[in-house]
């Protein structure tokens, strides 16, 4: 059976780049959905016969502004929710993650990178790239709360991220298990809040 994908991209140029990334991603046979925007989405899932999708990359820059949105919806929920941004700033990243993105992609990174990412999330890597790590460790530095920090174990794994080091070459530098890896980076998404 097809994986099924819903890429949410109101740029055809920048949405054929990330089905092209897609297709590079997964072995399996794909059904990809392509829309422009919100409602051209809505209608696509719902259509009669229509397969919920597993993956979905949601464009954050959305003309009408409600891409993210689409992230909590009954036709969406049970999907690995992706969003896709030129902005690696906290006032896109962080309200995407609470608002239920499992993954953040910057659509300015190459190819091979973004390809990466998704197969990461494909065998149930949690997605961080590392400008967005960068950021983490910013924002966990400067909290007031002691009890909202990051373990010793955490800060390390997010520093190493930050620096672009993959999963299993994290895992071997820290003397651990990739599955060990996976979950300071899933504990770190809790202590954000992020679903």
């Amino acid at each position: 059976m097809a994986v099924t994908v819903l890429v949410l991209e109101h740029n055809p140029v920048a949405r054929s780049f990330l089905c092209k990334v897609v297709r590079e991603s997964f072995s399996d046979a794909l059904d990809i959905l392509e829309a422009g925007d919100v409602n051209h989405a809505r209608r696509l899932l719902a259509a009669p016969g229509q397969l919920a999708p597993q993956l979905v990359l949601i464009d954050l820059e959305l003309p009408e502004g409600d891409g993210p949105a689409l992230l909590s919806e009954p036709a969406t929920r049970a999907a690995t929710r992706i969003v896709t941004t030129l902005f690696a700033d906290d006032e896109h990243l962080y309200p995407a993650l609470l608002a239920g993105a499992q993954g953040y992609l910057l659509k300015e990174d190459r190819f091979e990178v973004l390809v990466e990412a998704l197969q990461r999330i494909a065998r149930g890597q949690p997605p961080l790239s590392p400008a967005i790590a960068r950021r983490l460790v910013t924002h966990f530095r400067d909290l007031p709360n002691p009890q909202a920090a990051l373990s010793t174990r955490e800060a390390e794994v997010l520093a190493h991220l930050s620096k672009g080091f993959t999963h299993k070459e994290i895992a071997s530098l820290m003397g651990l298990k990739l599955g060990a890896v996976n979950e300071q980076i899933l504990a770190i998404y809790r202590k954000m809040g992020a679903r």
